[in-house]
């Protein structure tokens, strides 16, 4: 019985879901679906949601989308074709595309990422302010970069979902994915901070000195200085941030001369565990040799 009063609503059920502005869903939302239109259907109480989805899932273009990530499986459901950023976009309500991916969207790589790099923010935190020391920034670039293993699998690409601190999405904003959805990525400025403060993310070191080559003409620097400021990073990443744009080529000096305003007090490393190092007296920076 139940099977014939959804057959008999079917085509009310498939214009509804083809109304629906999001094409991505999560059971709580079929949930809140069936509630809302089972009397209009004239679907019993017996129709469980488990009942609803079943039959979406054999009657409908309906399909179900399993991500397992090493602490949880998450599912959603997709109502036709959509973009692998879509999915993405809603395993994290409010998250954005950053590093990698931001650096593909913003055409700042010459290359196609295998792995989605999706940022989920921490809630603020207060944390103490303390004085750097030499010897602990040392021996933290001195140990290998923590990376996120909340990573999912996806066709032939790969989710990571990155819990980075608490910006309140500064430099995060809107634009027209592939399919002409919306979706949310950091600016141009912030992604190019981010790609310095994590190259792991970013394809590497070398890659993401091609992305500050990439980016004149599209970067302000004015904006990634005073981003910066705001983003009041414990570490002196203005000078790796000030040393890619030197060693980039492209920009003018007096615009470089806004990142030598900051101040050097430490010596700084361009990434973590470099074997063979170089090094910056301008920057007071620690470089791969031959970079």
């Amino acid at each position: 019985m139940t099977n014939i009063r959804l057959q008999i609503a079917k085509q009310d059920i498939v214009r509804l879901f083809e109304a629906q502005p999001n094409k991505v869903f999560t059971r709580s939302q079929i949930i809140q679906i069936l509630s809302r239109s089972r009397e209009f259907w004239r679907v019993s109480d017996s129709t469980t949601v488990n009942k609803f989805i079943t039959f979406l899932l054999e009657e409908t273009k309906l399909k179900e989308i399993k991500f397992a990530f090493p602490s949880r499986r998450e599912i959603r459901y997709m109502w036709g074709e959509v973009s692998i950023y879509e999915l993405a976009l809603c395993l994290k309500p409010d998250s954005y595309f950053t590093h990698y991916t931001a650096m593909f969207f913003h055409e700042l790589t010459e290359q196609i990422p295998s792995t989605i790099y999706l940022n989920h923010e921490q809630a603020p935190k207060h944390y103490r302010e303390r004085e750097l020391e030499q010897s602990s920034i040392d021996m933290a670039f001195e140990r290998p970069v923590r990376v996120s293993n909340n990573i999912a699998a996806y066709k032939d690409q790969k989710i990571c979902v990155l819990n980075g601190m608490y910006t309140g999405k500064l430099g995060v904003i809107q634009i027209e994915g592939p399919r002409g959805e919306q979706i949310q990525v950091t600016d141009v400025e912030r992604t190019l901070i981010d790609a310095t403060v994590r190259p792991v993310y970013s394809g590497g070191v070398f890659e993401v000195l091609n992305a500050y080559r990439l980016a004149k003409g599209k970067v302000s620097v004015n904006k990634l200085a005073a981003m910066l400021k705001k983003l009041n990073y414990t570490y002196p990443y203005h000078q790796a941030v000030g040393f890619y744009l030197e060693r980039a080529g492209v920009y003018r000096d007096s615009l470089i001369a806004l990142l030598r305003k900051f101040e050097r007090k430490y010596d700084f490393y361009l990434t973590h565990q470099i074997k063979e190092k170089s090094y910056s007296k301008a920057w007071r920076l620690y470089y791969p040799k031959g970079f």
